[in-house]
């Protein structure tokens, strides 16, 4: 699945005004794919989970990942398996906390990148991992 939407930051502090409009366009492009989007930025000691989601009866903990296009590797490929493994202790922390047990869930990763004329290209991997090493 995939998509476009312009980036308008600034050239000031642009890594975070480029991280923001990115899990922006993620939230966007999720919500138009039918998911809920009920929390952003959960920080936990341990580190932060960008969107959590719902689709339909499932918990959706999504990454995003945001490269400019002249970087030449994909924005998921950021996601290696000690971030999976981090991703998955947030996930168990963040249903602890909300009392959610026994849901069913599932970690999706949005990867966003930054091309010409300043348009981010969205694409979805829906169920990138699992929580199996986790």
């Amino acid at each position: 699945m995939g998509g476009a939407t312009r980036y308008t930051g600034r050239v000031s502090d642009a890594r975070r005004t480029l991280g923001r409009a990115a899990e922006d366009a993620a939230a966007r492009f999720l919500e138009r794919a039918g998911l809920a989007v009920t929390d952003r930025n959960v920080r936990f000691r341990e580190g932060e989970i960008d969107l959590v989601c719902r689709d339909a009866g499932v918990v959706v903990f999504v990454e995003v990942k945001c490269r400019r296009a002249s970087w030449g590797d994909a924005p998921a490929a950021a996601v290696a398996w000690h971030k999976q493994r981090r991703l998955t202790r947030l996930a168990q922390h963040y249903l602890k906390s909300r009392r959610l047990d026994g849901v069913r869930c599932r970690f999706d990763v949005v990867s966003v990148t930054l091309g010409a004329r300043d348009v981010l290209q969205v694409r979805h991997l829906p169920a990138a991992f699992d929580a199996a090493g986790g």
